[in-house]
């Protein structure tokens, strides 16, 4: 149980770095003119990851993939270095409200980034070669 919990936990720090990550990387792309930064689907997806957390959060829903991790740490009684340094990055001890506000204003910048900077239409990265 305890490396499929480590392996959730990877999981939702990759969710974690593609979600924030992601928007860094689209405005980088956008002022260096990386074109994989306007594909369809990257950008379809980015914002469907995003907007799942947001939504969570104003439903007050706890996340599934630390629900489940820590349902599967429930007998793990000793944290490996490396799992005691990614939850410490993921899991802050703030008021649940803040969470929610910081998941919602990162929804509404990838939000407005779309709308001021929109993706290409799908196939434009394949056909524009």
């Amino acid at each position: 149980m305890e490396h499929l919990a480590d392996l959730i936990l990877a999981l939702h720090a990759g969710y974690v770095l593609f979600v924030v990550g992601g928007l860094l990387l689209i405005w980088l792309g956008i002022r260096r003119s990386w074109r994989w930064v306007r594909s369809f689907w990257f950008r379809v997806v980015h914002l469907a990851a995003v907007s799942l957390v947001a939504v969570e959060a104003l439903l007050g829903v706890v996340c599934p993939l630390t629900a489940l991790e820590d349902w599967l740490r429930a007998t793990q009684s000793d944290e490996g270095f490396i799992v005691r340094w990614v939850r410490w990055l993921l899991f802050w001890d703030f008021p649940l409200w803040v969470f929610t506000l910081a998941y919602l204003v990162l929804a509404l910048v990838t939000v407005l980034t779309w709308l001021r900077w929109p993706p290409a239409p799908p196939g434009w990265l394949t056909a524009a070669r």
